[in-house]
């Protein structure tokens, strides 16, 4: 296939002339040899100096200019300069951002040899004031759930002109919000958005933008919880849809359908502990946090897998704890947590099953119900929750995979965003912790259970990976939450037939998680860039 012809979409209304001017050299200054063209929609600009600036633009062959009798808004805007492409592939560049010089040639390549690519996305860094460059956003790959909680995509997006002419354009009345609303109906129409791992773009910040004052697109904001609600209706998806508490973020809340029996299974050998100051036998205050938190979206049943040997005080407990709700099944093997969450769902009669450690403690109240709500989804496969240590600080926000194992931003205040608001938003994870991970039943069944060769270490992970290769997604939501009272109860050493079986099975996995970046730096918890990717210049 040849080299997709490129037309760059900019509508300009009452830009600072200086950052016009950067953006339109920013595109004259492109390395790529091949076609494209530049069409420019002023959209009835009243700043002189925007006007004069236009007015005095050197004529060249692929660029054009085209200007509104009267102010129609963004989308208006946006639609004339679709209508009057004539490229291949449609490329947005708002009216104060600066492409990258190397942008085009990057998406040609990528084009070239993804021939059937329809939306490529890529990543993108900040431009401050004093023209330096900094924030860069390092995006994952692409992640359905995050687009509907906010749009993590933003900037650099590439679509196919006739897919976006297909789907009408640009929606009316969607204004600042009319990416995510086009983004969201491509997700719709598109099985696969791909990501160029490399900044192709350099968002200008602003008094006018969302990069650089938040509340000044309160409006925008608005029609965020507009466009995501009518995709999630488009989608067959009842939920409600507010504005979540950090800018730019929408709060989904999803109808549980009928009544549902979920059954948690909840391992346990009546470890006792301190926390608090107060000694504790876990296992109680676990199934005694979840049974005081009474939802009747959903019905509730325990099965508690019990060790041989246990304190008798421990099923006592629970069943004055739990009465009729309770299912004891006794585990007279020696330790397999793998093999006791498999024969605790075996037990279970539950449409979903909770797979819980007892030394955790219920923090969010209808947080079992938030995880139904997103497992009814038949792509999804499982669904982890916000685990906080018992200082308050995160022990779990979704597994990372690269260059490391581990609990992404371990150790990060629990009430934090995240850099770029990652730990405020549903998301897809390469892998959630059993700590507290809920399944449909049937999905649980049909991968086969968990992997009784990895009895103490790393079940969760093989748990995970084989979901996601049967076709499934994960989930993780900040709005389900539990301590983990982790090391309170007692601790596996790592053994080395444990980390063969996950090399064995998943090595070539896990050194690239989908969810991460190849920029970021390996073996850490956290989003930092490897070093010298900051995109600022050195002073």
């Amino acid at each position: 296939m040849m080299t997709p012809r490129f037309s760059i979409l900019t509508s300009v209304f009452n830009p600072d002339p200086s950052h016009l001017d950067a953006c339109l050299a920013s595109v004259a200054s492109q390395t790529f040899t091949g076609v494209f063209e530049h069409v420019v929609v002023d959209d009835a600009s009243s700043l002189p100096g925007v006007r004069s600036l236009l007015n005095g633009l050197e004529p060249l062959p692929w660029r054009r200019v085209l200007r509104r009798p009267a102010n129609g808004g963004v989308v208006a805007a946006s639609n004339d300069a679709l209508s009057a492409a004539t490229g291949d592939v449609i490329v947005l560049l708002d009216h104060d951002d600066v492409l990258a010089p190397e942008a085009l040639a990057r998406l040609a390549e990528f084009f070239d040899a993804t021939p059937d690519a329809e939306v490529v996305y890529s990543d993108h860094d900040l431009l401050r004031w004093d023209d330096r460059l900094y924030s860069p956003v390092y995006n994952p790959d692409f992640s359905l759930e995050r687009l509907r909680n906010h749009n993590y995509i933003t900037h650099l997006v590439a679509a196919r002109r006739s897919v976006v002419l297909d789907l009408g354009g640009f929606t009316v009345g969607t204004d600042g919000a009319q990416d995510h609303d086009l983004l969201l109906r491509l997700a719709e129409r598109v099985d696969t958005f791909h990501h160029i791992p490399e900044i192709l773009l350099h968002w200008r910040q602003s008094t006018t933008s969302f990069s650089g004052d938040p509340e000044t697109n309160n409006t925008a904001f608005e029609r965020e919880v507009d466009v995501v609600a009518a995709h999630l209706g488009r989608c067959g998806i009842d939920a409600d849809v507010s504005k979540a508490a950090n800018p730019g973020v929408v709060r989904i809340e999803r109808s549980v359908h009928g009544k549902p029996t979920v059954s948690v299974v909840i391992p346990t050998r009546g470890t006792r502990g301190r926390i608090w100051g107060v000694e504790r036998i876990f296992v109680h205050d676990a199934v005694a946090s979840l049974l005081a938190d009474v939802d009747d979206r959903i019905r509730l049943e325990i099965i508690a897998v019990i060790d041989s040997g246990t304190d008798p005080v421990v099923e006592r407990g629970l069943r004055q704890i739990a009465g009729d709700a309770l299912r004891v099944v006794d585990y007279t093997d020696p330790f397999n947590f793998s093999d006791k969450i498999n024969r605790g769902v075996a037990d279970a009669t539950g449409e979903y099953v909770l797979l819980l450690n007892d030394d955790t403690e219920l923090v969010r109240s209808g947080s079992i119900a938030e995880m139904v709500g997103i497992a009814q989804s038949e792509d999804v496969g499982m669904v982890g929750a916000k685990l906080l240590f018992e200082d308050g600080t995160l022990q779990h926000g979704g597994h990372l995979y690269h260059g490391t194992i581990s609990h992404a931003f371990l150790g990060w205040q629990g009430d934090h965003p995240g850099p770029h608001r990652i730990l405020a938003v549903e998301r897809e994870c390469a892998g959630v912790t059993a700590a507290a991970a809920l399944l449909r039943r049937e999905v649980f069944n049909r991968i086969g259970g968990m992997n009784i060769d990895l009895p103490a270490n790393y079940n969760d992970v093989d748990l995970s990976l084989t979901v996601r290769a049967a076709g499934y997604r994960i989930v993780w939501t900040p709005y389900a939450s539990w301590y983990h009272f982790e090391q309170k109860s007692f601790d596996h050493p790592i053994a080395q037939s444990e980390i063969d079986e996950i090399e064995r099975r998943w090595g070539d996995y896990l050194g690239h998680d989908p969810y991460s970046n190849p920029n970021l730096a390996p073996g850490r918890t956290d989003w930092l860039e490897l070093p010298l990717r900051s995109g600022a210049t050195p002073l």
